[in-house]
This record gives structure tokens, C-alpha cells and sequence, in this order.
């Protein structure tokens, strides 16, 4: 009897834990669109889409040297860069290139990056909720992505670089990129 009281405390600890689980993240459809070559100011993201979706080392000098946008799609900036991408020097670049650019983990929307007077430090929490802002400088169109139930979890990030790269292809349909 106590065997099996315990066997039943355990089931239901089980499916309590499992149904938090569950609210925590949401089943998002895969980016299935064209193939896409992203170039990345960091570290690579970890994504569902490996056969849909490449990535490519970006430094900023290429950012200041070259014309990137002939073998890009997109450029995404992760959270350890975003201060370096602030800087005065690049707001031309966010503005006129012939790509979007994402900052990952930015809480600072897009600002700092395409207002030239402004630093990342000196900006404040914009956009607290969002994981990713978007910014295509061409356009003046910006994004914000945020996860599910703002809870920062694989599935929940993963949804996040689904949804980006359905925008990217978004803007090839438009007549973007």
C-alpha cells in the first residue's frame, strides 16, 4: 500500500511538471521557405532549420569594407556585440543597407544602433519584453519578437528564429532584400 502511494504521488508530481513545461513553450511550425545565408556578428545561433538556413562569420570591418549584401540574406548581432554595434560608426550601415539586421537579446529596440547620437548604455530598456529586434534601414520598417510567455527556453528561443526568418523571406517577397 505504501509502494503504491508513492508510485502515485511520483505520476502526479510527473504530469504537474510536465503540464508546467507545456505552458512555458509553445509548438511553433518550422521555417520552411527558401534557403537562407544569414551572417552572424557572434556566436551561432543553435536553430531547427539546419537544412533551411546557413550561417556565416561576419566582423564588423566587413560591416565598414564591404558590400555583403549580394551574399546575405540577413545579418544577425548577438547579445555579447550589441554595445560594439552601437557605435556611431555603423548607424550609416543599419540605414542603408541592402539587408535587415536583428540584434539578439537587445532590450533597446532598434535605437541605439540607427540613431547616431546615441550609445547602447546611454538607451534605455525599450523593449523589455522582446528577445530580438529586427531593423531593415531601407525599409524604416522594424520588428520586435518575443517568447512565448516571456519565458527564455530552447523551444521558446528556437519559435523566435522561426518567426525571423519567415520576415526575412518576407522581404524578398516584397521586393526587399
Amino acid at each position: 500500500m505504501k509502494r503504491r502511494m508513492i508510485v502515485v504521488l511520483l505520476l502526479v508530481l510527473v504530469i504537474l511538471i510536465n503540464g508546467n513545461a507545456q505552458r512555458d513553450s509553445m509548438d511553433t511550425p518550422l521555417y520552411e521557405g527558401r534557403s537562407l545565408v544569414i551572417g552572424v556578428i557572434g556566436e551561432t545561433p543553435q536553430v531547427r532549420e539546419k537544412g533551411h538556413v546557413g550561417f556565416k562569420e561576419v566582423t564588423f570591418q566587413q560591416l565598414e569594407d564591404l558590400d555583403l549584401s549580394a551574399e546575405l540574406d540577413a545579418i544577425f548581432i548577438t547579445k555579447e556585440h550589441l554595445v560594439e554595434a552601437s557605435e556611431p560608426k555603423y548607424t550609416e550601415v543599419y540605414n542603408k543597407a541592402e539587408v535587415p539586421f536583428f540584434y539578439i537579446e537587445s532590450k533597446k529596440s532598434h535605437v541605439p544602433f540607427t540613431i547616431e547620437e546615441l550609445s547602447y548604455d546611454e538607451v534605455p530598456d525599450l523593449s523589455s519584453d522582446m528577445y530580438a529586434t529586427g531593423y531593415y534601414g531601407k525599409a524604416a520598417e522594424h520588428w520586435g519578437y518575443g517568447l512565448y510567455n516571456g519565458v527564455m527556453n530552447e523551444t521558446n528561443v528556437q519559435a523566435v528564429y522561426s518567426h525571423i526568418f519567415a520576415t526575412i523571406e518576407s522581404l524578398h517577397h516584397d521586393g526587399g532584400t
